[in-house]
């Protein structure tokens, strides 16, 4: 039985000293640290932990921000990061009486506010602590970004001062899944594309949460959701991007009144640019792979077999595109080192299970970047029949001389054990059919002789071959080669 493959692709991560100096580059982040630097016991804080009004403009003129509407919610945004990662600790004098204070201007004052902890570990903490000051923004900000937005909250406040929420017509926790979704697909695109990968645009993100799989045309009602949808994102992108998991190119605020006035679909429109367009940070990867990884998502990072054995490595990469398999194996090697690296690869490869085949092929892979140290060890398998044709073919490669003949059970052995690896890789539709024909059509009668190879996954790919062969002749006898075996009883159920 095939292991459970992972639902996320392996991510690419920069290291723990690069992530930490893009978070401490991050925009809301380092106005955090600055608006922490700059409180202090006359600062004066609300009853929610909200900087007092009256000093607002102050904090954005320390900001270097507009002393308007902006720059005055900009400063407020930095310091309720800055209070909600713990840069900010709030001295409250209210638990000593049950009123607040005035100041000059009338307004409740509950508290002062002094350094916190994490402060200190911005600059002195190493970058592990670093990273967790971030991740503690990070859900600061998903938080602010899936929050409700309302014109007159005093509309929601009753008599009795209690909050109508059913009056929002919000769900947080619908909300907060939403989005999860928009983050999770977008780190499959960025990681599937690689750093250098184009971004994607809004439309076909919000399309890719709401049109059905199997839809064709969409429907009018979802073409409205998918509108609906995407400025919805729009609102919550521009709230994430301070943070610094995504590089966001936002919705063109003109053709948000041409889709009020003209109610234009982004389809409408040649240049798809004007709809925004997103991209994952390196940050932003390594952040939503943490929310994932909390949530029990599985979701594998270049570098996690490192510090394994070479049985963990080979069965950990079976799944791997080839790039990312490279990339581990290379790592590994790096850790391991070359030394007898290549014999425990050989020893890791063995096996009669459904990810054997696999084993072998990345076995290969690897063997070929440990280079000619390698040989001695896989001169030592020539004889070996389930590593005796990978060691051949590895020798041939690299023009090795005194490479022994393969016997013909061999040869049909390795053809078997190639292909099985193909499929159950899922690899690409085209290749795997050249592989098939190419394979069948070395040898004549290939399927009079291939039913008796004593491997476990024979009448699996010679049924395989029976629907891949263009060769309706040759496909035919494919069929009829894999009843063969079947009936003979060498294929594994």
């Amino acid at each position: 039985m095939s292991a459970e493959r992972p639902t996320m692709p392996p991510a690419p991560l920069l290291t723990e000293a690069e992530l930490a100096r893009d978070a401490l580059a991050s925009p809301l982040l380092a106005r955090a640290a600055r608006i922490a630097r700059w409180a202090g016991p006359d600062t004066k804080v609300g009853a929610g932990g909200e900087l007092a009004d009256v000093q607002l403009s102050a904090a954005a003129e320390h900001l270097g921000l507009t002393p308007d509407d902006d720059g005055m919610a900009e400063a407020s945004e930095a310091w309720r990061l800055a209070v909600d990662t713990g840069l900010v600790e709030i001295e409250d004098p209210s638990e000593e009486r049950d009123d607040p204070d005035e100041d000059a201007e009338g307004e409740d004052v509950w508290g002062t506010a002094a350094a916190g902890e994490n402060l200190a570990l911005l600059t002195g903490g190493s970058p592990a602590d670093v990273l967790a000051i971030w991740l503690d923004g990070l859900e600061a900000a998903h938080a602010d970004a899936t929050a409700p937005v309302f014109d007159d909250f005093a509309d929601l406040v009753g008599e009795d001062g209690s909050i109508d929420f059913d009056a929002l017509d919000w769900d947080p926790e619908t909300e907060a899944d939403f989005l999860d979704g928009v983050l999770g697909n977008l780190y499959l695109l960025t990681v599937g594309e690689g750093p250098d990968g184009p971004p994607v645009p809004l439309p076909a993100l919000a399309a890719s949460m709401i049109v059905p799989d199997d839809m064709g045309e969409p429907t009018d009602d979802i073409l409205e959701q998918v509108s609906d949808a995407m400025m919805r994102l729009d609102d919550q992108f521009r709230v994430l991007e301070p943070i610094g998991i995504v590089e966001y190119h936002p919705v063109d605020e003109a053709l948000l009144v041409e889709e009020g006035e003209e109610a234009a679909s982004p389809a409408d429109d040649e240049d798809v640019t004007r709809y925004g367009m997103v991209r994952l940070t390196p940050l932003g990867v390594y952040g939503i792979r943490a929310r994932m990884l909390e949530a029990g998502v599985e979701a594998p990072a270049i570098g996690d077999l490192a510090d394994k054995g070479a049985d963990a490595l080979l069965g950990g990469i079976a799944y791997y595109p080839e790039a990312a398999a490279r990339a581990e194996i290379q790592l590994w090697l790096t850790r391991r080192g070359s030394d007898g690296a290549a014999a425990e690869l050989l020893d890791a490869a063995r096996g009669t299970d459904a990810l054997a085949p696999l084993r072998r092929l990345h076995c290969q892979q690897a063997l070929a970047l440990v280079g000619a140290e390698a040989e001695p060890a896989v001169r030592a398998v020539l004889g070996d029949p389930e590593l005796g044709g990978l060691a051949r073919v590895w020798l041939a490669e690299r023009g090795a001389a005194d490479v022994p003949a393969p016997s013909e059970t061999m040869i049909f052995w390795l053809a078997i054990d190639t292909i099985a690896a193909q499929l159950e890789a899922d690899g690409d539709l085209d290749e795997l059919q050249g592989l098939v024909e190419g394979l069948s059509g070395q040898h004549s009668g290939f399927f009079e002789e291939a039913w008796r190879v004593d491997h476990p996954a024979t009448a699996d790919v010679l049924e395989a071959m029976g629907r891949l062969h263009s060769d309706k002749k040759q496909a035919k006898d494919a069929r009829k080669a894999a009843f063969k075996a079947r009936s003979r009883g060498g294929s594994a159920d």
